[in-house]
């Protein structure tokens, strides 16, 4: 039986979707896992416990399990194990994606420069250590920043969390602030381990959001899918709410955006796995990198997917892994849409009701809710998570998106303020 070496957070929505698919393919997961590594397999999983910011030690652990039971590829599920993948990978002669590479599209900073060396469209950016920032007066501020409208990033975090627009010098100085409140919080610092406090400060570029779904075979680029992303993201935070697919670009268009994606990735120094890559589109056709990262499509989303024979996004990827052809799958024709539930205010998540009737909105295949009851939730910039999920298919991709709409409409979600007031969303 064939292994496979899987590296993610204890917490990835992923792990069930990847050991669902490797039990279909008579595959067997080798888990490396940011679990505790003071108790003995607490998780009952036999995962190899890693620390994705001390690379050295968790790439021993990995090297000494896979001399006892070796491992035929290596996939990673979200930002962080990325690098330590890549290192496995080399060590245990596996084809991945290059170390240096991984770690380049994880670095805001380091993508930024890459792309702008290779030819690429790129917002002016500039870098700043925090503390340099938070008392800096008018004038120094000014100095320090590409000019206005423009993006604020801290280095470390994903998923939107911390990047805020600012037009003018009382946006940014409220954003610097925000933000440092943001990284001095003990579940972010210890997420951000070996990290600075860093803030990258870009050009806000003016465009329409795509993404895309793919995977690198000695760098070459299959294309599953380009998601549009409906609803505008303009600002002051960047909540991702809805993917459709297919595109409403035209053909001609799909293929500038994934040429832009392939020659950002080999910039960066990818190779071989999945990637995601994130985009804006201006109304002048010039395509925006925003990032590519070395992994597949977070969360649950994955689940918008779906190829001939019913295949899962997890099962295309076990099998690339594991040098199987693949050049063969594609997505199904029709349209499909995933809705990324927003938090609507800062609250303690105590239910939800109409799950029943957005179930029966036609065209709506499943409806996930993930927030746990006296969970608090946030919202941007400060928020890591969604109240859930709402999956579509469709005719088109705009029926599919009106499918998910309209099941979000039947939904009510309790939030009890924290000082204990209930209030309903």
């Amino acid at each position: 039986m064939p292994r496979l070496l899987l590296l993610s957070h204890t917490t990835g929505y992923q792990l069930r979707a990847f050991n669902d698919a490797a039990e279909r393919l008579g595959v067997e997961l080798v888990f490396a896992t940011d679990r505790c590594h003071r108790l003995d397999d607490p998780w009952q999983d036999r995962a190899i416990a890693v620390r994705f910011h001390d690379v050295a030690a968790s790439l021993r652990a990995i090297v000494d399990r896979a001399r006892r039971t070796p491992v035929n590829g290596v996939i990673a599920v979200g930002d962080r194990p990325v690098v330590l993948a890549a290192c496995a990978a080399e060590a245990l002669e596996l084809p991945w994606h290059d170390p240096e590479g991984a770690l380049a599209s994880t670095d805001k900073r380091r993508a930024r420069r890459t792309f702008a060396a290779a030819g690429l469209p790129s917002p002016a950016f500039q870098l700043h250590h925090l503390g340099d920032l938070l008392h800096a007066g008018p004038d120094r501020l000014r100095r320090a920043v590409p000019g206005f409208p423009l993006v604020l990033k801290p280095l470390g975090l994903s998923g939107s969390r911390g990047v805020i627009r600012a037009n003018d010098l009382d946006d940014c100085q409220a954003a610097i602030w925000r933000i440092r409140g943001l990284l001095a919080r003990p579940d972010i610092r210890s997420a951000r381990a070996g990290l600075e406090d860093e803030i990258l400060i870009e050009e806000y570029i003016d465009g329409d959001e795509f993404a895309l779904e793919g995977v690198l075979t000695y760098g070459a680029l299959q294309t599953f899918a380009i998601f549009d992303k409906p609803d505008p993201l303009v600002g002051p935070f960047f909540e991702e709410t809805i993917y459709t697919t297919p595109s409403r670009l035209n053909d001609e268009r799909q293929l500038a955006i994934a040429e832009t994606v392939r020659a950002g990735a080999t910039a960066l120094g990818l190779l071989h796995g999945p990637v995601h890559a994130e985009m804006r589109v201006t109304r002048d056709g010039r395509i925006y990198l925003l990032e590519i990262a070395a992994r597949p499509i977070g969360g649950l989303c994955s689940r918008v997917l779906r190829f001939d024979e019913g295949r899962s996004l997890e099962e295309v990827l076990i099998r690339h892994a594991l040098a199987q052809d693949i050049t063969h799958v594609a997505r199904e024709s029709e349209g499909a849409a995933v809705m990324m539930i927003p938090i609507p205010r800062r609250g303690v998540f105590r239910g939800v009701s109409g799950e029943d009737a957005a179930r029966a909105v036609p065209g709506v295949t499943d409806v996930r809710i993930t927030a746990k009851p006296d969970q608090l939730l946030e919202q941007l910039p400060e928020a890591g998570s969604y109240l859930g999920f709402i999956f579509a298919r469709g005719a088109s991709a705009a029926g599919a998106e009106a499918s998910v709409r309209a099941a979000h409409a039947k939904l009510q979600f309790e939030i009890a303020r924290e000082i204990g007031v209930l209030s309903r969303a």
